[in-house]
């Protein structure tokens, strides 16, 4: 289409040529698939689209105007008899009847192109009696159906595409859920057509099992009501119970023995664990005590920094945490802000904070909003949310000496605390070291009562209602009571 011909520009069909009466919107079968011939291009469509062949009714000359067609070659001009003519009208109604060739001055001179060749009477009329079937070209059209011949409609008519393939779809899908629910139904017939053979015919539904009852069960059921099952129910358990627990006392359960042994074993260790909690609490007191004894002692200008130092200067060590080349007199200053530093990157928490009776100083247990979490670092070494305090210049060390390691002589470190390279935060190692042990104590102890809560529940279950119901041990020799091996005893 080029958009710009008088035909390209019409926006309606004219509802009487055989293209139109071809369209579903106008009670056609919709075999060609054709627009209107008043809409064909009179440029790019194909010559015999455009003009109406003379098979059509013809049309009173007052109701139609001639439409201009291109002349063709003088060597190539048919005879008036054979050639076909096409009308049109301003107001949109169209008839087609053979029309006189136009003079030449009248006609627009319009270029000839490689599609304009002569129409065939007697091909198209083989095509109007449907000589073309399905196996043809596949051309497009509009397929909104509407009346026939009503103009009013026939301009509210909209182009429509694929309404037969929609049409087929939606039959397709229509045909499949009848399937489906034949299928249903019939299966439900299937299985519902006893019981309503049985709700027919009461005198064919069983007795209820009820004790003492003479109505009939319902269907598929055993019982005629609930009241009836938890009668039998009550009445199974009195009968059966009794015997079962006279059972269960004559012959011991090894399992009991078992689990009394393994109640001993963990009562033991709980009993260790809290010794030991008692002890690192003593611990943590003597050493407050002892910090705090220590902050009182004189400081004396006289000793030296460096004693026990090399005097190699050149002397280096690498940081484990950054890896740098430092001096080894300031390396555990170093070594310790590096590694609070590198610490302090990531956050270890819990959605629940420390609750533990007894417990001093733990875990740190700051809540951060953002994450809705508590901090569970120990509380003397979290970088994250404690800082070392400032040493004033008068505070001396105060770090208890010791000889071989580990025999303490009673003395303490007396140099000033910013000096003392060899003593760096002790205080606050020596609570770290208490306190995770504390905190291993207190998992241990945790641990075990979560043991001591797994196997009294597994002895209380063993007895109950429902395991003596459903277990039973046969015992084939009356005279033996004890079913355990020679080994076991």
């Amino acid at each position: 289409m080029c958009g710009e011909c008088e035909a390209c520009r019409r926006t309606e069909d004219c509802g009487h040529c055989d293209f139109c009466r071809d369209m579903k919107k106008f009670g056609g079968p919709n075999k060609i698939r054709q627009k209107c011939r008043l809409r064909q291009c009179q440029l790019r469509a194909r010559e015999s689209y455009k003009y109406f062949p003379s098979s059509l009714s013809p049309v009173t000359p007052s109701e139609s105007l001639p439409r201009p067609r291109r002349p063709l070659p003088t060597q190539q001009q048919p005879q008036p008899s054979q050639k076909l003519g096409r009308t049109r009208e301003d107001e949109g109604a169209v008839a087609s009847s053979a029309v006189k060739e136009p003079p030449e001055a009248t006609a627009t001179p319009e270029p000839l192109s490689d599609e304009d060749l002569p129409l065939d009477p007697d091909l198209y009329q083989d095509f109007c009696a449907g000589a073309f079937d399905d196996h043809g070209l596949p051309w497009m059209s509009d397929t909104e159906e509407s009346p026939f011949l009503d103009p009013a409609l026939r301009k509210r008519a909209v182009k429509v595409k694929h309404v037969k393939r929609r049409e087929k779809k939606s039959e397709k899908k229509k045909e499949e859920r009848y399937k489906r629910h034949r299928q249903k139904q019939k299966h439900k017939d299937k299985w519902k057509h006893p019981e309503r053979a049985d709700v027919k015919d009461p005198a064919s539904l069983p007795q209820c099992l009820g004790p003492g009852c003479v109505r009939p069960a319902q269907p598929g059921s055993k019982y005629c009501s609930d009241d009836c099952g938890m009668k039998l129910a009550a009445n199974r358990i009195y009968e059966i119970l009794p015997q079962r627990i006279q059972q269960w006392q004559q012959s011991p359960c090894i399992a009991e023995e078992h689990g009394k042994k393994l109640l001993e074993r963990i009562r033991r260790e709980q009993q260790s664990a809290r010794t030991r909690l008692q002890e690192m609490e003593r611990r943590f007191h003597e050493l407050e005590s002892i910090i705090a004894r220590a902050k009182q002692q004189a400081v004396r200008e006289d000793e030296e920094s460096n004693e026990g130092d090399s005097d190699d200067t050149d002397l280096q060590i690498f940081c484990v945490s950054c890896g740098h080349p430092i001096n080894p007199r300031v390396a555990l200053r170093h070594m310790e802000r590096c590694y609070a530093k590198y610490e302090s990157q990531t956050s270890f928490g819990s959605m629940y904070p420390t609750r533990i009776e007894g417990a001093t100083r733990l875990f740190c247990d700051v809540y951060n909003p953002q994450s809705k979490t508590y901090c569970k670092r120990l509380q003397v070494l979290c970088p994250e949310h404690s800082r070392d305090p400032k040493v004033p210049a008068d505070e001396v060390c105060g770090c208890p000496l010791v000889r071989d390691v580990f025999e303490l002589t009673g003395d303490f470190c007396r140099l000033p605390k910013r000096q003392c390279n060899r003593h760096y935060c002790w205080e606050k190692l020596r609570r770290a070291e208490v306190d995770l042990e504390r905190v291993r104590v207190w998992y241990k102890l945790d641990e075990l009562f979560e043991q001591e809560r797994n196997v009294r529940t597994a002895m209380t279950n063993r007895a109950g209602l429902l395991a003596l119901m459903l277990h039973q041990t046969i015992q084939h020799d009356p005279l033996t009571t004890d079913l355990r091996s020679s080994a076991d005893r």
